[in-house]
């Protein structure tokens, strides 16, 4: 038996216990976690602004050594260091295979099925596909990506979602060029990662908005080179600091609609919006007729960084090795598994960059 965090229903505190996993299966990967990052979709998934089916393991942003594969299994073998990929493609489908495994029609298939029990034989479904609360985990073989030699495995964590999800809204969905301004909604985990993708891009100013001043010097270490205390007149801030324009790019990693609606209005006519955060079907964001014609600005989603894990973690691990791409300074905190609680009160508040829970 391994300790896992277990959602016993949507809106239920988090129980640390005990749960059975079994042999990893045909097609299936057996790995012991070395840490997992805690990410706001978490604390969505055990509110219920997404609905997870329960009783569920939550954790999807997660790095560890392979114990054990499946039959079958070829692409990875005992001892390997892997990070896990939440979202993986199948390959097969219509998105897939027009190139845009992002957006896989099968993505979510493992986390409605049961992965593990409880000692009392209730089945558990593994959150996101990946049940990285856990001190162990199974999951399906395209679900985890080799990790390159270079990268120290606890950080690698952050390489599952966060940092991918940054580095791939910037580098893959805007494509932000060199000389670009960009304005970033949202000093998270996210966030961070984002500002540290728009410095490797090479973009110029980069501006950081959140609502907590304390967050000033901590977006400044990551690339921001100006910082803005939300509030109503936060777009004719961002356009004061670019030229009058507003910016070429705007990434909103928060969820919200009153944050999208901000990011768009700082954005230059023409310029792009991209949105990053989660946010929850009830809350509607509006545009007149006439302001979406007359600003040409494009308004884009961007699901997991419009990324292919297997193309871009050796990218980013490569980003890691030369120095331009700093892991360790994105963790503001690292904690046990028992205090994942306290973690997801801190991200309610708004407090701190990535709880990393390191086993």
């Amino acid at each position: 038996m391994v300790r896992a965090a277990l959602l016993p229903a949507v809106g239920a505190a988090l129980e640390i216990t005990e749960i059975v996993l079994p042999e990893p299966g045909p097609g299936k990967v057996r790995v012991k976690l070395a840490a997992a990052g805690v990410c706001h979709s978490d604390l969505s998934l055990s509110t219920g602004v997404l609905r997870p089916t329960t009783p569920t393991v939550l954790g999807h942003e997660g790095a560890g050594t392979v114990l054990a594969v499946g039959e079958g299994v070829d692409t990875v073998r005992p001892g390997d260091r892997v990070v896990l990929n939440w979202a993986p493609a199948c390959g097969h489908c219509h998105l897939c295979a027009i190139g845009e495994p992002w957006l896989c029609e099968n993505q979510y298939a493992a986390s409605v099925q049961t992965y593990a029990a409880l000692p009392d034989g209730t089945g558990l479904y593994p959150g996101l596909g990946a049940a990285a609360f856990a001190e162990e985990t199974v999951v399906n073989a395209n679900a985890v990506v080799p990790l390159p030699d270079g990268v120290p495995l606890t950080s690698a964590a952050l390489l599952g979602c966060a940092v991918l999800t940054g580095y791939g809204a910037v580098h893959n969905a805007a494509r932000v060029r060199a000389g670009e301004s960009v304005v970033v909604f949202g000093v998270g985990g996210i966030g961070l990662a984002v500002l540290q993708a728009a410095r490797i891009a090479g973009a110029s100013p980069i501006v950081a908005v959140d609502v907590t001043p304390e967050k000033e010097e901590l977006a400044r270490r990551h690339g921001a080179t100006e910082f803005l205390v939300a509030d109503e007149q936060t777009p004719k801030a961002v356009r004061k600091l670019t030229g009058g324009n507003g910016a070429d790019h705007a990434f909103e990693c928060v969820g919200r609609s009153s944050t999208i609606r901000a990011a768009w209005s700082s954005t230059r006519r023409g310029g792009r919006t991209t949105v990053v955060g989660i946010g929850a079907k009830d809350d509607l964001v509006s545009f007149s007729a006439l302001e979406v014609f007359h600003y040409a600005r494009t308004l884009s989603g961007c699901c997991y960084g419009n990324s292919d894990p297997a193309r871009d973690v050796p990218v980013l691990a490569e980003h890691v090795r030369a120095g331009r791409l700093d892991l360790e300074a994105l963790i503001t905190d690292r904690i046990t598994l028992d205090e994942i609680p306290a973690a997801f009160e801190r991200m309610a508040a708004g407090k701190g960059g990535r709880s990393l829970v390191v086993f």
